[in-house]
C-alpha cells in the first residue's frame, strides 16, 4: 500500500455542519473572549472547553493585543471573570508577564475582583504569586476607596484582606503611626509600624466603614419598601441594582411615583441594552418606564446616517442558548436587544429575521414590521412560533441573497447571529460565498464558538455591548 500520499486538507465546520471560515489565532481568540461568561457551558460547547481553548490561544498571540483585547472585554464588553483569567494565563508566559503589572489595574474596576483574580490563579492549585502580579494588584487596590472596599469585604475563600497581605499596596492616606508589637506562633516577637488612619490598616483589622447599601440592609432584617425608598431619596442606589431590584419594589409597596422619578435621573451609563429586557421581563407592570430609561439610554447616541439592514439570526440554538448559567435571556434576547439600539440610533433601519428549518433544510427569512422597544424584541419569538423560523440554524449564503433581492442595496448590512451555519455538508452554497451587498457589511458574533463564517465578506465583531455602534461609527467615519 503506498504511504507517501498528501495527507487530506482538513476543513472546520461549524456546529451546525457547514464550512467555517480558516482564521488566525487571534481573531479565534477574540471571538472565544467577548461574550465569553467564564466556565458557563453554551448551546454547543461547555465552559472548560472553551476556558482551555483561551489559555491555548493566548500563547499564540501577540502579548500586546492580548492585554489589548481583556482590557476591551473588561471596558467595553463590560465582562468580569474572562479579563482575569486572561492576566492569570499571561502571568504564566515569560513572553507575556511583562505586561501583567499594567493590565491588572485597568481590568480590575471592582473591588471583589481583586480576590478573584487570586481565586482564578489559585484555581489549579495554591502557588506563589509572581512579582509582576503582585505588582499589578498594589496598583489594582488604589482604584478603590473605602466604601468600595467594605462593599466587597466579603468571606470568600480569598478575601480581600488576603490580597492586600500578599501585594502590600501602600496607602496614600497614611495618617500618624504607631508601633504595634506581635508575638508569633513560634515565640518570636517583632515590633511593627502601623498607620492607624489608613485605608488598608482598616481592612487588615476589620474596621472599615460599613457600606450603606441595600444589601447590607436587607441582610440585617431592614424593611424593603423603607429601605429602598431612603436609597432612592438619598440617590444611593445604582442603576444595576434598581433595575435588578424593581420586583422587590413592587412587590414591598414603594411608591410607584419615587420608583418613577428616581428612573428619570439614574446614571444609565453602564447597562447593558438587555438589563433593560430582564427588568421588563421581572416587572411587566412597569413597562412604560422601563422603556423610557431604555430609550434614555440611545437617545444621546448620534445616528448612523443611510440605510441600515439588520439581520438577525432567529435559530433554534440563539433560541435555546442562554447568555448566563443564572439568566433566564437567551443569545435571542440579546440580539432583539441590540436590534432595539440599530433601531434607535439608524437613520433609514429595515431589519429581517431569519434561520433554517429542519424539516426542509431551508432557509427561511422575514421582514420584521415597523416597531420598536420591547415590541421590536418580543417579535422575534413571536414570528419564531406564529411562522416556524427558529428551527434550524443560520443559512449565510441564502439570506443574504434574499435580502439582495429585495433591499438591492445599503450603506451598511449587520448581520446578528452565533454563527452556527448548517449548511449541509457537500453543499455548494458555502456561506464564505454569501452575497455582502452593503457598502459596510458587519458580523456580530454574539457566542464564543469555536469556529465562525463570514470573516472573508464581513467585518467581524465578537460581543453584544453597545460599543459595537461606537466601533461601526468609529470605522466609518475613518473611510470618509
Amino acid at each position: 500500500m503506498k504511504t507517501n500520499v498528501k495527507a487530506p486538507k482538513l476543513v472546520k465546520r461549524t456546529h451546525g455542519g457547514a464550512i467555517a471560515s480558516n482564521v488566525g489565532p487571534e481573531e479565534q481568540l477574540r471571538r472565544s473572549v467577548m461574550a465569553c461568561m467564564l466556565w458557563e457551558d453554551t448551546f454547543y460547547e461547555s465552559g472548560e472547553t472553551i476556558a482551555k481553548r483561551i489559555c491555548n490561544l493566548i500563547k499564540q498571540v501577540d502579548p500586546q493585543k492580548v492585554a489589548n483585547m481583556a482590557i476591551d472585554a473588561r471596558t467595553n464588553q463590560k465582562l468580569r471573570h474572562v479579563p482575569l483569567l486572561i492576566a492569570r494565563e499571561m502571568a504564566r508566559l515569560d513572553s507575556h508577564k511583562g505586561l501583567v503589572k499594567d493590565l491588572l489595574p485597568e481590568i480590575i474596576q471592582r473591588a471583589d475582583e481583586l480576590s478573584e483574580f487570586l481565586a482564578i490563579y489559585w484555581k489549579d492549585g495554591k502557588c506563589p504569586i509572581s512579582a509582576q502580579v503582585k505588582k499589578g494588584l498594589a496598583k489594582a487596590f488604589g482604584n478603590f476607596n473605602e466604601y468600595a472596599l467594605a462593599k466587597y469585604n466579603r468571606d470568600g475563600a480569598v478575601k480581600l484582606r488576603d490580597a492586600m497581605f500578599l501585594c502590600h499596596p501602600k496607602p496614600a492616606d497614611v495618617g500618624p503611626a504607631i508601633i504595634k508589637h506581635r508575638t508569633y506562633k513560634d515565640g518570636n516577637a517583632k515590633s511593627l509600624l502601623r498607620h492607624t488612619d489608613s485605608l488598608y490598616h482598616k481592612l487588615a483589622e476589620g474596621t472599615l466603614k460599613t457600606p450603606d447599601t441595600w444589601e447590607v440592609e436587607l441582610s440585617a432584617g431592614a424593611d424593603k419598601c423603607e429601605t429602598f425608598t431612603r436609597l432612592m431619596e438619598q440617590d444611593k442606589l445604582g442603576a444595576l441594582a434598581f433595575l435588578r431590584n424593581l420586583r422587590n419594589m413592587e412587590q414591598s409597596g414603594v411608591a410607584k411615583e419615587l420608583v418613577v422619578d428616581y428612573a428619570k435621573r439614574v446614571n444609565l451609563d453602564r447597562v447593558l441594552p438587555f438589563r433593560f429586557i430582564a427588568a421588563y421581563r421581572a416587572v411587566p407592570n412597569w413597562q412604560n418606564m422601563i422603556e423610557e430609561m431604555m430609550f434614555r439610554c440611545l437617545e444621546k447616541m448620534p445616528k448612523l446616517p443611510g440605510k441600515t439592514v439588520l439581520i438577525v439570526d432567529s435559530s433554534g440554538s440563539m433560541t435555546q442558548g442562554k447568555v448566563s448559567a443564572k439568566s433566564d435571556l437567551s443569545r435571542l434576547d440579546a440580539a432583539g436587544a441590540l436590534a432595539i439600539l440599530v433601531k434607535e440610533i439608524a437613520e433609514n433601519p429595515v431589519i429581517y429575521a431569519t434561520a433554517g428549518n429542519d424539516s426542509s433544510r431551508r432557509h427561511a427569512t422575514m421582514q420584521i414590521p415597523a416597531r420598536r422597544g420591547f415590541e421590536l424584541s418580543r417579535l422575534f419569538s413571536e414570528l419564531q412560533l406564529r411562522h416556524q423560523i427558529g428551527q434550524g440554524g443560520i443559512f449565510l449564503k441564502q439570506v443574504m441573497d434574499h435580502v439582495y433581492q429585495e433591499e438591492r442595496t445599503a450603506d451598511r448590512v449587520i448581520v446578528i447571529t452565533d454563527e452556527q451555519d448548517c449548511q449541509t455538508p457537500g453543499s455548494k452554497l458555502d456561506p464564505s460565498q454569501a452575497n455582502a451587498f452593503g457598502d459596510s457589511n458587519y458580523l456580530i458574533n454574539i457566542s464564543c464558538n469555536e469556529n465562525g463564517i463570514g470573516y472573508n465578506k464581513f467585518v467581524h465583531i465578537s460581543g453584544w455591548s453597545e460599543a459595537i455602534i461606537d466601533f461601526i461609527r468609529a470605522r466609518e467615519y475613518s473611510f470618509e
